[in-house]
């Protein structure tokens, strides 16, 4: 990396090169030619900063860049559907309480921290607030994460109601 303090000899080429009407990148390539340094054009222009020579203004007989293409016009976009699977049903009366269907299964209520790999991770718990989830724990069905009576809870195809669930969102608490 080089010295950022030029000596006063590259600082006078500089100022010259700057008055001959030279770009930064020349400037810099004659400096290093002539002491055998090695300025980068970005050394030459904060130099030049420094020194109050740089302005933000460019010379009126440099070359223009050529005015830049405009942008392609996007047609309006029309309005977005919510498609019909997604719209919400009126209410038309009372909501029928859903009974959810439970397996035949006595959960061991295991914490998160007492699984073991082989163990059924179907979730119990967590609907209240401050409420511990615990997990059923019995041996797992070979390929899933549940045992053979919550793989077929999950997997079974039910009515519409059964099998739609919501999203539903695990807290990890403390075991006790």
């Amino acid at each position: 990396m080089q010295s950022t303090s030029w000596t006063e000899e590259h600082s006078k080429a500089l100022r010259e090169f700057l008055e001959s009407g030279m770009s930064y990148a020349r400037i810099a390539d004659a400096i290093n030619a002539k002491f055998q340094t090695a300025y980068s054009r970005n050394a030459a222009i904060g130099r030049a900063t420094r020194m109050g020579l740089a302005g933000p203004d460019r010379p009126n007989d440099w070359p223009k860049l050529p005015p830049r293409a405009k942008p392609p016009q996007l047609h309006k976009l029309h309005e977005r559907r919510v498609p019909e699977s997604m719209r919400l049903m009126p209410m038309l009366g009372r909501e029928e309480i859903v009974k959810l269907r439970c397996a035949e299964i006595d959960p061991r209520h295991l914490s998160l921290m007492d699984l073991e790999p082989s163990d059924c991770r179907y979730p119990y718990g967590g609907d209240e607030e401050g409420e511990a989830v615990t997990f059923c724990g019995h041996p797992q069905r070979r390929g899933t994460s549940y045992c053979v009576a919550h793989f077929h809870l999950t997997r079974d195809p039910g009515i519409a109601s059964e099998r739609s669930a919501g999203s539903v969102s695990l807290r990890l608490v403390e075991a006790a």
